[in-house]
C-alpha cells in the first residue's frame, strides 16, 4: 500500500469511531417520538431514551481517559467500539422502554471509551505537526458532519425501514472501525502505575446522574417536590465530594491546579453552555415539529436540516479564520449569532410560519459550530502536554453534561406547562441566555491572538 494511502487509513478508522458516537447524539432526536409511541413511553421515558446515552457518556469520559492512559489507548478505544456496537444491536432489538434505556446507557459507556482515546491515537499516529493539525481538523469536522447527517438520516430510516435501523446502522460502521483500527493503528504504550482514582470517578458519575435525573423528573413532579429537592441536594454533595477528593488525592484524575487556568476552565464552561443551548433546541424543536405540527420523522429531519447543516460549513470556515483573527473573536461572534437565533425563535410568536424559523435555526447551528473550533483549541492549548488527554476528557465531559442538561431541561419545560408553545419558547429564551453567557466568558477567558499558541 502506498505511504500516502497507508497514512490515511488510521485517520479514517479513528474518525469513523468518533463519527459513530456523535451521530448517535443527533440521529435519535427525530426517531424518539416514534419510538415513544411504539413502546408506549411517557415523555419522561422519551427524555431518558435520549439522555441515558449522554448521561453515561458524560459521566464516564474521565474514566475512559484514565483507562486509556493506564491500559493503552488503542486497547480501550477498540473495547469501546465493541461495547458501543453490541449495545446498538441491543437498542435495535429492544421491546420495552426499560430495555432500550439500559442499552442506551451501555452505548454511552462505549462512547466514553472511544472519544478520549481518539485524540490520543491521532497524536500517536501523526507525530508531524502538519499531519497532526490536519488530522485534528478532520476529527473536529466529524462532529459537524455527524450532526448534519443525524436528523435527516434518522428521519429517512424511520420513514422507510423503521426506527430500529437508527441503531442497526451503527453495526457496519463499528465493525469497519474495529477492523481498520486493529490492522492499521499501532498499539499504544501502557502506564500501569497510573492510578484510576475510583472515588473521584464514582463522584463524577453520581453528579451527572443526579443532575440529569432531577432535570428529567422535575417536569413530572414539580420543581418544589421533596424528591426533586433531595436529588438536587445530593447532586451538590456529589460535586463537592469530587472537588474534595481531587484536592486530597495524591494522583487526582483531574488536578485542580489545571482549572486555575482561565482558558481551560472557561473554555470548558463555554462548551457546556453552547451544547446545552444547541442540543436543547434540537430536542425541543424535534418534538415541536412532530407532536405540535404533525410532521413525519422524515419531514422533521428536513425541517431541522438548516440548523445542523450549517455546522459543517462553520467549522471549516472558523478553522481558516482563526489563523488571522485568533480564537476569541470567532467564539464571541458565534455565541452572539446563536443567541440572536434562539431569541428570534422565541420572539416569532406562538405558531410562526416555518419560513420564519429557518434563519433562527441556521444562526444557532452556524454560531455553535463556529465557536467549537476555537473553544476546543483554547482548552487543548492551555493544558500541559502531559495532561492533553485529561484536558480532552474535561472538555468533552462538560459538553456532554451540557447536552444532557439541555435535553432534560427542555423536556421538563414542555411537560410542566399546559401550553406546548409556551414551554418551547421558554426553552429558546434559556438557550439564548446560555449563548450570551458563553460570549461574555469568551471575552474574559480566551486569550487574544498575540498570546495564543497554535496547538500541535
Amino acid at each position: 500500500m502506498p505511504t500516502r494511502t497507508r497514512s490515511v487509513v488510521p485517520l479514517l478508522a479513528i474518525c469513523a469511531g468518533y463519527f459513530m458516537v456523535i451521530l448517535d447524539v443527533t440521529i435519535i432526536n427525530v426517531a424518539v417520538p416514534v419510538v415513544g409511541r411504539e413502546l408506549s413511553a411517557s415523555l419522561t421515558g422519551i427524555q431518558w431514551i435520549t439522555d441515558g446515552y449522554t448521561l453515561a457518556f458524560a459521566g464516564l469520559l474521565l474514566t475512559g481517559g484514565a483507562l486509556g492512559d493506564r491500559l493503552g489507548n488503542r486497547r480501550v478505544f477498540c473495547t469501546g467500539v465493541v461495547v458501543f456496537t453490541a449495545a446498538s444491536a441491543g437498542c435495535g432489538l429492544a421491546q420495552h422502554t426499560g430495555t432500550l434505556i439500559t442499552a442506551r446507557l451501555l452505548e454511552g459507556a462505549g462512547a466514553a471509551l472511544i472519544v478520549p482515546g481518539s485524540l490520543a491515537l491521532l497524536q500517536q499516529t501523526y507525530p508531524s505537526p502538519a499531519e497532526r493539525s490536519r488530522a485534528f481538523g478532520l476529527w473536529g469536522s466529524m462532529a459537524g458532519i455527524a450532526a448534519s447527517a443525524g436528523p435527516l438520516l434518522g428521519g429517512l430510516l424511520v420513514t422507510t425501514i423503521g426506527w430500529r435501523w437508527v441503531f442497526f446502522i451503527n453495526l457496519p460502521i463499528g465493525c469497519a472501525c474495529l477492523l481498520l483500527t486493529l490492522h492499521h493503528v499501532a498499539p499504544s504504550p501502557r502506564h500501569t502505575s497510573r492510578s484510576l482514582d475510583w472515588p473521584a470517578q464514582c463522584a463524577v458519575v453520581a453528579t451527572v446522574a443526579l443532575l440529569t435525573a432531577v432535570l428529567n423528573e422535575a417536569g413530572r413532579h414539580g420543581w418544589t417536590d421533596p424528591l426533586i429537592l433531595t436529588g438536587a441536594g445530593l447532586c451538590l454533595v456529589a460535586a463537592a465530594s469530587f472537588v474534595l477528593r481531587e484536592h486530597l488525592a495524591t494522583a487526582p484524575v483531574l488536578p485542580l491546579r489545571l482549572l486555575r487556568s482561565r482558558a481551560m476552565s472557561g473554555g470548558a464552561v463555554i462548551g457546556l453552555l453552547f451544547n446545552l443551548a444547541f442540543y436543547g433546541m434540537v430536542f425541543t424543536a424535534s418534538l415541536y415539529f412532530q407532536q405540535h405540527r404533525g410532521l413525519s420523522a422524515l419531514r422533521t429531519g428536513l425541517a431541522l436540516f438548516p440548523a445542523v447543516a450549517m455546522t459543517m460549513f462553520a467549522s471549516v470556515l472558523s478553522g481558516r479564520l482563526a489563523r488571522r483573527t485568533g480564537d476569541r473573536p470567532l467564539v464571541v461572534a458565534g455565541m452572539l449569532l446563536a443567541a440572536a437565533g434562539l431569541a428570534g425563535w422565541a420572539a416569532a410568536g406562538t405558531d410562526p410560519a416555518y419560513l420564519l424559523l429557518i434563519a433562527p435555526m441556521m444562526a444557532a447551528g452556524f454560531g455553535t459550530s463556529f465557536a467549537l473550533t476555537g473553544s476546543t483549541t483554547t482548552v487543548m492549548t492551555a493544558a500541559p502536554e502531559a495532561f492533553s488527554g485529561t484536558a480532552s476528557a474535561l472538555f468533552n465531559t462538560t459538553r456532554q453534561i451540557g447536552s444532557a442538561t439541555g435535553v432534560a431541561l427542555g423536556g421538563s419545560l414542555l411537560a410542566s406547562t399546559t401550553d406546548f408553545t409556551t414551554g418551547l419558547r421558554t426553552s429558546m429564551v434559556i438557550g439564548a441566555a446560555a449563548y450570551l453567557t458563553a460570549a461574555v466568558l469568551a471575552l474574559y477567558c480566551i486569550p487574544p491572538k498575540r498570546n495564543h499558541r497554535t496547538a500541535t
